[in-house]
């Protein structure tokens, strides 16, 4: 129990006992609690504790040898602070103002403490609410800041991992496009080397037609000097394509589609996991630039050039 919430409830008027029993049923959680018991049961308090034995009672039949009675002896009803003059009921009340005040020089005295008025009661009452309402709006305060710093820590702990993933799949999806254009490069060569040759065949058809109609003679070729006969590079089968779709809020998603899989399958994708606003919208490319109109939703990803791997845009369709 504290001494401190004690005095004070004890200042406000409140018995002692009364004081002790707030605190005991509120079980001892703080000032607050127990103001708030003593405001809502104000006939609730067993004050039958209270002992009435405040002075000594003389025997009027006993008397001395000579006949004379014995006298009543004053009794002390309260402590005194002999620095300020201040009246108090109890021992708490003198511990907790000689805290307060540094004062050290008590006496007893048979001057009673008058009680609280009750305006000086009101007034108590009205400035404790008014401690209990500031302390209130001080925890609550407290918790709004701490809750809007955590906030603010998840969102920024958020933007560092999306930041972190977009950074991921960009540098995925430059390996992959890389992977495309030398893909490309070696398809390109291939077809020279196969049109060179279709252009050396047709070059060695025409001199064997006009030897043979005695205009020229015919040059002799060697098995070495032949052409030699090239078998084109194979061109790879992909099953699968992995695609970048970004969205138009600057996200993106990445998913991996099957090459015969029609481009109506990204479309339901977008809308089942897109992250911005939700609308219609068109898909298109920027590399080479393509808005897909209906016709190319039935068509595979692999026919659309899709493979094996690109960047899809989602695009904000506008009302016509």
């Amino acid at each position: 129990m504290s001494s401190s919430e004690l005095t004070m409830l004890v200042d406000m008027g409140f018995s002692q006992i009364q004081a002790e029993k707030a605190i005991k049923v509120t079980g001892n959680k703080g000032l607050e609690q127990a103001m708030e018991w003593l405001l809502a049961n104000p006939g609730n308090v067993d004050t039958a504790e209270q002992s009435t034995d405040d002075t000594s009672n003389v025997d009027a039949s006993s008397q001395d040898n000579n006949g004379a009675s014995v006298k009543e002896t004053a009794e002390a009803k309260s402590l005194k602070c002999d620095v300020c003059g201040k009246l108090f009921k109890s021992s708490l009340e003198v511990e907790f103002h000689a805290t307060k005040s540094g004062h050290d020089k008590f006496s007893e005295s048979t001057e009673e403490k008058k009680p609280l008025t009750e305006e000086e009661k009101k007034e108590k009452l009205k400035l404790l609410e008014e401690k209990m309402r500031q302390k209130r709006k001080e925890r609550e305060d407290e918790e709004k800041a701490e809750a809007i710093e955590k906030e603010k820590s998840r969102i920024m702990s958020g933007k560092a991992v999306a930041e972190a993933r977009r950074k991921m799949e960009d540098l995925e999806m430059k390996k992959i496009l890389e992977q495309r254009k030398r893909d490309k490069e070696e398809d390109r060569i291939a077809r020279e080397r196969v049109k060179k040759q279709i252009e050396a065949d047709k070059a060695a058809r025409r001199a064997k037609a006009a030897a043979e109609s005695g205009a020229i003679p015919a040059p002799v070729v060697s098995p070495v000097q032949a052409a030699p006969s090239f078998v084109p590079a194979q061109k790879r089968d992909y099953t699968e394509t992995k695609l970048q779709i970004r969205l138009t809020n600057g996200e993106s998603l990445t998913q991996t589609f099957g090459v015969k899989e029609p481009l109506s399958a990204v479309k339901v994708y977008v809308e089942m996991n897109r992250t911005d606003l939700p609308g219609a919208f068109n898909l298109m490319t920027t590399f080479p630039r393509k808005v897909f109109n209906d016709d190319d939703y039935d068509t595979p990803l692999d026919v659309l050039g899709l493979v094996p791997a690109a960047v899809v845009i989602v695009q904000k369709k506008t009302e016509q």
